[in-house]
């Protein structure tokens, strides 16, 4: 049965409360920053796709220079504290960490970063300063990391910039679509607080692109416009009974509970989760700590190709969810419009597909689940509609961009180093998720730091060297 209140309000504090806490003193965090080897042209560094200097800013913590830290991180990026908490840090960063090759534990990269941005982040300190005023103007569209981090760079070097965003809150994917035990809507908040702290930034609310904006308005009111809008759609499954009552989407899942009091969502006795991806493991992850009873992961590859780190599978696993490898869904069964079962074919693995892994070929073999709900989270798909109604040029709905982010016209190519789409009006300029598909949170600020560069360069403003 799908309900709520399942557990206590004690019960959902512990299960949600942080996954990773912070260091508790300040000896404890220096303790770490002092086993730093600060190696020259480190990997760290070379791994973050911010470019974070992480040796300089493990330096400035053990030698107290608190400020220092949070400037060396915040100027790399702006979303340094969320990504402390969000990143796959055993991919990147401490992936790369030289202790690895000792057999070491690698150094805390993450837990120091949060260290040295969270009361920066909290108290709002005025660590940039912005450049006087240029007279230029961008719209941004979507309040999501590549938004927000393009509209501090630019805002720093004195041009202003007006946010529009569909949803009641700025954040994008840190505010709905991740796990709340990795970071908190208090937090999000505050990220979001003091990102706009710097002036010259108004974000409106309620107002998407296609139905209350237009790119074409846009770029007549505007100098430019760069657009952010992410992905959100979610991929169907195509298998019959797709659409009966308890089969739901994983984000619009963790988007309630992120919403709302935990309370408030309901989640079934008998969960399966399809996919085996970050927001997988996010949805499954949570079903169980809202008080599901049994909650299966189903994946129709090997734990080889799994696209989450061994970190959150483990997560999963110490939660107490279990995992069908090489099983994929055929269909979803139910009476009287309601999901109770699950059909899944067993199966194995064949000869490399486009993506250079070995496809999934169903064996003929299958299982069936007693489910009360289905949770899909096998990926997300472009807004397709949106950017072909904007003449944009696309691969499969993703924005086609050249340097800086630049645009084309209508797949025709680029117009110079410039982006924008036929017509009078400013040049158009895209990325993060709208353009790569669907990467992490690190991956959308870069986008936006790189196309806040172009338009910078457009414009002929010196970029801000506070």
């Amino acid at each position: 049965m799908i309900r709520d209140k399942r557990l206590t309000a004690d019960e959902y504090a512990q299960n949600f409360s942080d996954i990773h806490p912070p260091f508790e003193t300040k000896n404890a965090a220096l303790v770490d920053a002092n086993r730093c080897l600060f190696c020259y042209d480190a990997p760290c560094t070379k791994s973050c796709p911010t470019g974070i200097d992480v040796p300089k800013f493990i330096q400035q913590i053990a030698t107290d220079n608190w400020k220092g830290s949070a400037h060396t991180i915040l100027s790399a990026n702006i979303m340094g504290g969320g990504c402390s908490r969000v990143c796959p840090v055993e991919k990147l960063c401490e992936g790369a960490c030289v202790y690895n090759l000792m057999e070491e534990e690698p150094i805390p990269i993450a837990r120091l970063q949060r260290w040295s941005t969270e009361k920066a982040i909290a108290d709002r300190w005025p660590i940039f300063r912005r450049a006087a005023p240029t007279g230029k103007r961008v719209a941004v569209v979507g309040a999501g990391p590549s938004g927000l981090s393009l509209a501090h760079v630019l805002a720093r070097s004195g041009v202003d910039v007006t946010i529009y965003e569909k949803e009641a809150k700025g954040g994008g994917l840190m505010t709905y679509g991740i796990a709340a035990y990795k970071v908190t809507p208090e937090f999000c908040e505050d990220e979001l607080n003091y990102i706009l702290s710097i002036g010259g930034i108004t974000i409106k609310y309620g107002q998407e692109l296609g139905r209350d904006l237009a790119l074409g308005e846009l770029r007549q009111r505007y100098d430019a416009v760069y657009l952010a809008f992410g992905v959100g759609l979610a991929r169907r499954l195509d298998i019959p009974g797709e659409d009966l009552a308890g089969v739901i989407d994983a984000l619009q899942f963790i988007y309630t509970i992120r919403a709302g009091g935990y309370s408030a969502v309901p989640v079934g006795d008998k969960v399966a989760v399809i996919g085996m991806g970050m927001t997988a493991i996010d949805a499954a992850t949570q079903a169980r700590r809202l008080g599901a009873g049994e909650v299966t992961l189903v994946y129709r590859r090997t734990q080889e190709e799994m696209p989450c780190t061994t970190a959150e599978l483990d997560i999963a696993l110490l939660d107490g969810c279990r995992i069908l490898w090489l099983t994929a869904p055929k269909a979803a069964l139910g009476e009287n419009g309601r999901l109770t079962r699950l059909l899944c074919s067993r199966m194995r693995l064949g000869e490399p597909d486009s993506s250079g892994r070995r496809a999934p070929v169903d064996t003929g073999e299958t299982v069936t689940l007693e489910v009360d709900m289905v949770i899909k989270a096998a990926g997300q798909v472009p807004f397709t509609e949106l950017v072909s109604a904007s003449g944009l040029g696309q691969d499969k709905g993703r924005i086609v961009v050249g340097p800086g982010g630049a645009t084309g016209a209508g797949g025709a190519g680029f117009e110079g180093a410039i982006g924008g789409i036929a017509g009078p009006g400013g040049p158009v300029f895209a990325g993060g998720d709208c353009v790569n598909g669907g990467k992490e949170v690190v991956d959308a600020v870069q986008a936006g730091k790189e196309a806040a560069a172009a338009i910078l360069n457009y414009f002929g403003v010196e970029p801000a060297k506070n």
